[in-house]
This record gives C-alpha cells, sequence and structure tokens, in this order.
C-alpha cells in the first residue's frame, strides 16, 4: 500500500519520502465511498459507470425532442382516430409545448431539491407512462392532459442532460459530449417527420407513443443504476416561493399560447389571445420582481451577469429560430406546393440529418482546436447561404434542388451548436450549471416559439399580398391571358370536359395559388437569411471566452 504524508507531518532532516508516497492535503477518499469517490465533480475522468449513464441520459433526452417532431408529422391521424375538431386536434401540440416551457427552467431548482439523478429518473419515468397513456386514449380530452404531462414531466430531461455532462466530465471531455448532446438536439427535429410518417403508414399513429415505452424504461434503470452526480437539497423547500412558481407559469405558459395560436387566431383581433398576451405580461413583472428580490427564487438569473453566457443565451434564441424554422418551413412547401405525404417529405429531410451525422466530428474538431467565435461564424454564414439558395425556390424544386440547401443548413447548425454550447455553459462554477442549463434551453425554444409566430404572421402576410399582385396581373381582358385561358379550354374541351372555361379559370387560380405561396416561401428564407447575417455580424464585439479548462479547472 502506497504511503501517504500529509502536509502537516515534518519528516526528519535529511529524510526523503519514499519513492511511492504522495502528498495529499486531505487522506484518500474510501473505495466504498462513492459521494466522496465522486467530488470534487469534473476534476477527474469519469468512471465507465458514470459515462454509461449519461449516454442513457442522452437517449432520454432524445426521445424528449423527437416527440414533439414525430407527432406533428401525423396530426391528420391522430386526429381521426379520436374524432377530433381542427380546433381541438391543435391542442395536441400546444398542449405539450405549455407545459415543457414551464418545466425547462423549473428544472434546475427541482434537481437541486432532489438531486440530478432523482429528477431525471422521475422525469423519464413519467414520461414514459405518460406515452402509454397516450397511445391508449380514446378521447381528445385525455389525449390534451397525457400530453400536458408528457412535456411537463418530459420537460426535464433536456436541460438536466446538458447540466450533467458539465458536471460529469473534465474540461478536457466536455467539447466531445457538448458534440454529442448537440447531434442529438438537432438531429431528433430533423428525423422526426420521417420517423413519424414511417410508424403511423406502415402501423399505426399509436405507435408514435409506444415507441417510447420499451425505451424509456430502460433508460430510467440505467440512469437509476449508476452513480449519483450530486446530493439532494431538501433545505431549499423552506420558503418555497409560490408565487414566483405561479408567475413564471403564467408568463411561459400564456407567451407559449400566443405565440403557438396567435398566426392562426389574427393575434389581437382575439379576445383570448388579447387576454393571455396581458397575462404573460403580467406574469412576467412579478416572475422577474421575484427572482432579483426573493432571497429563494425558483430561477436563479444570476447566470446572466456572466458574459460568456448571455452571448451564448443569444446565440442559443437565433439557433432555436434556424433549425425550429427550416424544419417547419421545408416541410410545409413540400407538403403544400409539392403535395408530397409525410413520409415522402421525411426521406427529403434526411438529407440534414445524414449532414449532421458526418459533419459532428469535424465541428468537435473545430470546436476543440478554435476560437469558438470562430466555428460560430462559419455555422450562421452557411445556415445564411443555405436559406439565400432556398429563397430562389420555385414550385418545381424537389430532392435534387433541396440536397445543396440542406447540407448547407445540417452542417451550419452543428457547426453553430456546439460553440454556443461551450460559450453559453464551459466558463460557469457547477453551482450556476443548473439553473443556467434551464434558462440556455429555454432560450431555444422560446427562439423557436418565436421564430415559427414570425414566420407564420409572415407567410400569411405576403401570400395575401402576392396573390393579389398576381389576380391583377392574370385578368381575363388582357391578350396574353385570354390566349392562355383559350389554349387551357381547348384541351379540356378536347378531354371531354363538361365545363372547360370553368376548367380554364379554375387551372389558372390554382396557379396563381401556388406561385403565391412559393413567393411567400422565399420571401420567409430571405428574412432568414437576413436574421443569420445579422446574428454572425455580433460575434466580433463577444468577448473572446476563456479556455475551458482554464476556466473550469479555476473553479474546482
Amino acid at each position: 500500500m502506497s504511503a501517504v504524508v500529509r502536509r502537516d507531518e515534518t519528516l526528519p532532516a535529511g529524510t526523503a519520502p519514499a519513492p511511492d508516497a504522495t502528498l495529499r492535503a486531505d487522506p484518500p477518499a474510501p473505495a466504498n465511498d462513492p459521494a466522496k469517490a465522486l467530488a470534487p465533480l469534473g476534476s477527474r475522468p469519469a468512471t465507465r459507470a458514470e459515462g454509461l449513464g449519461f449516454l442513457a441520459m442522452v437517449f432520454g433526452m432524445f426521445m424528449a425532442i423527437l416527440d414533439i417532431q414525430i407527432v406533428s408529422s401525423s396530426i391528420a391521424e391522430i386526429r381521426a382516430g379520436l374524432s377530433a375538431s381542427v380546433d381541438e386536434i391543435s391542442w395536441v401540440q400546444t398542449a405539450y409545448l405549455i407545459a415543457e416551457v414551464v418545466m425547462i427552467p423549473l428544472s434546475g431548482f427541482l434537481s437541486r431539491v432532489l438531486s440530478t439523478r432523482v429528477l431525471y429518473v422521475l422525469s423519464v419515468s413519467t414520461f414514459t407512462l405518460a406515452s402509454a397513456g397516450c397511445a391508449m386514449a380514446t378521447s381528445i380530452d385525455a389525449m390534451i392532459v397525457l400530453r400536458a404531462l408528457q412535456g411537463f414531466l418530459g420537460g426535464a430531461m433536456i436541460p438536466t442532460t446538458f447540466a450533467a455532462a458539465y458536471m460529469i466530465f473534465p474540461p478536457h471531455k466536455r467539447n466531445v459530449m457538448s458534440v454529442v448532446i448537440g447531434l442529438v438536439a438537432t438531429m431528433a427535429p430533423t428525423i422526426g417527420p420521417t420517423l413519424g410518417g414511417y410508424l403511423t403508414q406502415v402501423f399505426s399513429w399509436h405507435w408514435l407513443f409506444l415507441i417510447n415505452v420499451i425505451p424509456g424504461v430502460i433508460v430510467a434503470f440505467a440512469v437509476w443504476a449508476s452513480p449519483p452526480i450530486d446530493k439532494p437539497n431538501r433545505g431549499l423547500l423552506k420558503g418555497f416561493d409560490t408565487l414566483g412558481l405561479a408567475a413564471m407559469a403564467v408568463f411561459l405558459g400564456s407567451l407559449e399560447y400566443v405565440l403557438e395560436e396567435g398566426p392562426g387566431d389574427d393575434w389581437f383581433d382575439d379576445g383570448t389571445i388579447t387576454l393571455l398576451a396581458i397575462a404573460s405580461v403580467i406574469g412576467a413583472v412579478i416572475f422577474f420582481w421575484r427572482s432579483v428580490t426573493y432571497r429563494n427564487p425558483i430561477v436563479d438569473l444570476t447566470a446572466f451577469a456572466n458574459r460568456n453566457f448571455a452571448s451564448g443565451s443569444v446565440f442559443s434564441f437565433a439557433v432555436g429560430i434556424g433549425l425550429y424554422g427550416m424544419v417547419y418551413l421545408l416541410p410545409l412547401y413540400l407538403g403544400t406546393v409539392r403535395g408530397l405525404n409525410s413520409l415522402q417529405i421525411g426521406e427529403i429531410l434526411f438529407v440534414t440529418g445524414l449532414t449532421q451525422f458526418l459533419t459532428a466530428p469535424i465541428a468537435g474538431t473545430l470546436g476543440r482546436k478554435l476560437d469558438p467565435r470562430i466555428p460560430l461564424a462559419i455555422g450562421f454564414a452557411m445556415m445564411a447561404v443555405s436559406t439565400w439558395l432556398l429563397s430562389h425556390l420555385t414550385a418545381d424544386w424537389d430532392f435534387y434542388e433541396l440536397m445543396a440547401p440542406q447540407m448547407l443548413r445540417g452542417a451550419g447548425v452543428m457547426i453553430a451548436m456546439i460553440p454556443v454550447n461551450a460559450l453559453a455553459l464551459g466558463t460557469l462554477p457547477p453551482e450556476k450549471l443548473k439553473s443556467a442549463s434551464g434558462l440556455y434551453n429555454l432560450m431555444r425554444n422560446l427562439g423557436g416559439a418565436v421564430g415559427l409566430a414570425a414566420l407564420n404572421t409572415l407567410l400569411s402576410n405576403r401570400e395575401q399580398l402576392h396573390w393579389s399582385r398576381l389576380a391583377e396581373q392574370v385578368n381575363p381582358a388582357r391578350p396574353g391571358v385570354r390566349d392562355m385561358l383559350d389554349g387551357l379550354a381547348q384541351r379540356l374541351a378536347d378531354q371531354g370536359v363538361a365545363d372547360p372555361e370553368g376548367g380554364a379559370l379554375r387551372l389558372v387560380g390554382h396557379m396563381v395559388q401556388t406561385q403565391s405561396y412559393v413567393m411567400s416561401y422565399a420571401d420567409a428564407f430571405t428574412v432568414l437569411t437576413w436574421m443569420f447575417i445579422g446574428a454572425a455580424g455580433i460575434i466580433p464585439f463577444v468577448r473572446k471566452p476563456r479556455r475551458a479548462g482554464a476556466a473550469a479547472g479555476g473553479g474546482h
């Protein structure tokens, strides 16, 4: 056994320590004491059990992110199965998103009270039970309640996994973990439509939820069997900020509803939207007041005092717009203009997911060797080029025309995501990570929500504008238009159509409608292009972050 020499021991003069002696400030932690063996966090290589537990957490996070897009691709089938109206079926998604956006910032507080491992196991277990309930639901009311539970209880898995990566692994390994997390966070929304369309067409919509059950059980057992990451602090429940929690729920829940439903309800022309917008503002004022004045706030906002975290959160917001906005626009174009089904759309979008997978090692290398601001600028530039190419789309674009823009987007999002993670979370002290991770992920989700609301409004307004302008040009009194209508009517007459003139007018109307859709999508991609250019333009004004190793080392 190695000798241990304490710093306060005095050796006889002229006596040197034995060759195998080790200077220690404290006695070594007993091998059978897991709590001491784990401390200090992130200052030693992760054990095999810790690594396997973390990979299980990553898979659970993948399930939670995937569950949004995998369901959205098959809403029509779920509606038919539950005999729901159009207004009712929209709540299958809205209930999940509202509940999730409330849980994400709350997860930091809960992980401190319960411990990271206990919160995660509770989260994945209840998410799995709610998934099984969704598959067995026979009414739209039951489905909405279960989807809300699924979103709220599963929402903790995402920020908890982000925080665990920076708590478990030493600084020189965090870049690799950031690649893994970034790959999962970007690929899950991309492959969701493909997987959802396949499961629905080959089996039934019930399998959109049943697919979570067995993996969820495995993940729960795997994480529970892994060593604890931290200890619970039940003392935080004393003086629990009930008012702050209620204000946060009203603020974020109302905001998510307004952003989700506003574009389809003409925004403030709808009474419910106006009422909830006012409620969101009031909730926000109370929430921020409690966060800065209460001794034990629900959400610790002091992480924003860290300039790197604040900058990273802004970039995370921009990445959220790009990630969710593009995943929304392309399927919408392929469905409305090209007339493709969910499986065909998923096959086209798979190019992005494949590119992200292949780019992950390159993104990790760039993040490790370069100033994070450089790959961040490269990523935003690639996304800007992707949307600029898409701003030239026509009604005939298909797989091959969309390949280059999709590859650029996939690589750009992957390259940008990793330095954003490092910039925001890599230099924070351990005690700030849990709350900061929730806030960071909330910014990405809010970026997606704001982006989708803005894009929906833009599409609606620009489509109406383009339709009215094109309709003015397609005037039957104009000679060229008259000739086209006569030619179409003759073709329809030759085919035996009973009303060739009316059919010709309908065909021209359809052409005008399609072209107005295409032009509105091109406008949306142009707006995204300028947004990415603007995000890249502010990177030089961001302070160069300290190397993760130095920052973390100083913190332990």
